[in-house]
């Protein structure tokens, strides 16, 4: 069983930067697939990014230019960079994470809310 605990969020101006960190524990995590999600009000929750245990990083396109994943597997902490953000922007971001042999993502954080003012 994972755990994950998001924190970083925060009220931000429009334009603005914040680094999400997300700390995961138990089973193996440093091996797994480690994501990042958010939800805004009204909405489905949406992709944003993923990252392996090797690096190797995919992001959504509406957010590649602005918002950049890491790991620190020494730390069992993934971190989600968000720059130049738009008040669109404003969701709650979890954090998630998989088994390499699972498609789907099987253990989320609680969620952590950013908010982008104009």
């Amino acid at each position: 069983q994972v755990q994950l605990v998001e924190s970083g969020g925060g009220l931000v101006q429009a334009g603005g930067s914040l680094r999400l960190s997300c700390a995961a524990s138990g089973g193996t995590s440093r091996t797994y697939y480690m994501g990042w999600f958010r939800q805004a009000p009204g909405r489905e929750r949406e992709f944003l990014a993923e990252i392996d245990w090797r690096g190797l990083t995919k992001r959504a396109d509406s957010v590649k230019d602005r918002f950049y994943i890491s790991r620190d597997n020494a730390k069992n902490t993934v971190y989600l960079q968000m720059n130049s953000l738009k008040v669109e922007d404003t969701a709650v971001y979890y954090c998630a994470a998989r088994r390499v042999s699972t498609p789907e993502y099987e253990y989320w954080g609680q969620g952590t809310q950013v908010t982008v003012s104009s």
